[in-house]
Parts: C-alpha cells; structure tokens; sequence
C-alpha cells in the first residue's frame, strides 16, 4: 500500500501544480478575447491570429486542466446520489468509473489522436487560415499531454479508490477539498 499512497500523492501533486500553472493562461486568454471583441464590433478590424490565439489558449486551459478539474471534483457527475453516499460507496463508484469509464475511453482517444498528431508534426502543420498562427502541430500535441495527465488522475483515483477500501481513512475525499473549483 505504501507504493500506492505514494502513486496517489505523486500524481494528485503533479496535476495540482500543472493545473494552478495553467490558470494563468486564463488571464491571456480573457484579455485577447476582450481584444478581439472590442476591435471587432467597435472598430471593424480583425487578425485571424490573434482570434486563433485566445482559442489555442482555451484548448490549452481545458486540455492541460483536465486533470486538475477530475482531482478537484470539477468533473460531471450526477451528485444527488453521490453527495450523501459514505466514503466506501464513493470510493467503489471512482474505482469502477475510473478503470471501466475514464480509462477506456482516454486511452481510445490517445490511440486515434497520435497517428494525427505525429502527421501533424511531420508537415510541421500550421493554421489553415490566411493569416493564422503557425505551430497547429504544437497545440495538437496537448491532445496528447491531456491523455496521459487524465490517465494519470484516473489511475491515481483507482488507487485512492483502492486504498479507501482497504481502511485508508487519510485517502478519503472530503467535501472541502472539492469546494470552490
């Protein structure tokens, strides 16, 4: 269990910190989407970049995030059952949805995707539009970073999941540390 916990600390510390990074492209993002805007409807000037820029960015936050927002409890779920549910019954929802759920389908994803990605970074691919930004094989690759980050938590909730079943009491998730995500 000892290897477990360690897992669980490890990958839920890697995601927390890549997650809390991320967020600050939130600030980029909100300030050339305002941009983009304002120059747009008040002033009829435009840059397919700079549109393409705050989207890349949202891609970006969302892709890289994902992990972040599944340890945090960020993610959809149907919470009228789960909410009041004991510890126990908790974790065996997360075991199953992790390894029948979760992990089935961002392994599909990354298996589909890389053959994409690699063709991507062959060409050296940039954006399709006249005027759009270069790198479109960079920001296809985050499809990738988000794979292995969310296959990490979901492993990482698995373990948590196992570790709570077995009387690991410090491995259960407590409402607060889901607040305010």
């Amino acid at each position: 269990m000892n290897f477990l916990g360690s897992f669980v600390r490890f990958v839920d510390g890697l995601n927390d910190w890549i997650g809390r990074g991320v967020a600050w492209l939130v600030i980029p993002m909100v300030v050339i989407t305002f941009l983009v805007a304002t120059l747009r409807y008040g002033f009829s000037i435009g840059w397919v970049s700079m549109q393409e820029s705050y989207m890349w960015l949202h891609g970006i936050v969302f892709m890289v995030g994902a992990g972040y927002t599944l340890l945090h409890g960020g993610h959809v779920r149907v919470d009228v059952f789960y909410r009041p549910a004991s510890a126990r019954y908790k974790a065996w929802v997360d075991l199953f949805g992790s390894l029948l759920l979760l992990l089935p389908v961002i392994i599909m994803v990354y298996i589909y995707s890389y053959p994409y990605v690699m063709t991507s970074w062959l060409r050296l691919e940039g954006s399709h539009e006249t005027g759009g930004l270069p790198g479109l094989f960079l920001y296809k690759s985050v499809i990738l970073v988000f794979c292995v980050l969310i296959a990490l938590q979901g492993l990482s909730l698995a373990a948590r999941s196992i570790l709570v079943l077995t009387g690991h009491k410090e491995f259960e998730i407590k409402e607060e540390e889901h607040e305010g995500v």
